[in-house]
Formats: C-alpha cells, structure tokens, sequence
C-alpha cells in the first residue's frame, strides 16, 4: 500500500504528469487500484511487484511532487493461511 501526499496539497502537478507521461512504472511493477481522499491531499494506491527497487525507482520519479509512505500488504486470504496454524 502506497500512501501518497500531494506536496502543497496541491494535485495539480501530480495529474499533469500523469496526463502527459503516463504512470512511469517500470517494467514488472503492477498498478492495482487507488483511491483519492475527497478533499483531494492523498491517495491510497495499490502497487504489486516482487522486487522492492522497483516500487523505489518509481517513487523517484514523483518524489518531487509527492511524499510516499509504504506499507507492505498481504491479502486477507494469504494473512488467514499465515495466521491458521497459530489459531
């Protein structure tokens, strides 16, 4: 999970980029799915890759516009096949 802050609180530049280059993901990372908060400061978005450099080299093509924190997810589905033999 990928929490994005538009710096500024501005957008602005963020979807211009996007609109005029695309989401510049490098090969073998996977866009799922995202969602904006209403107020339009932060996004949520959903990468998947089996290799964190390159979740990192995409970071360094927005980090000029935004601040990321990421948090390593799992599926509930896998969490409950981790957590079964400690029930």
């Amino acid at each position: 999970m990928v929490i994005e802050v538009f710096r500024d609180e501005d957008p602005r530049p963020v979807y211009r980029r996007f609109r005029d280059r695309g989401r510049l993901a490098p090969e073998g990372l996977e866009y799922v799915s995202s969602w904006v908060t209403s107020d339009l400061r932060r996004c949520y978005q959903v990468m998947r890759c089996d290799d964190r450099a390159l979740l990192d080299d995409w970071i360094g093509q927005w980090n000029d516009l935004v601040d990321f924190d990421v948090i390593p997810v799992v599926t509930s589905a896998d969490a409950a096949e981790v957590i079964r033999p400690r029930l």
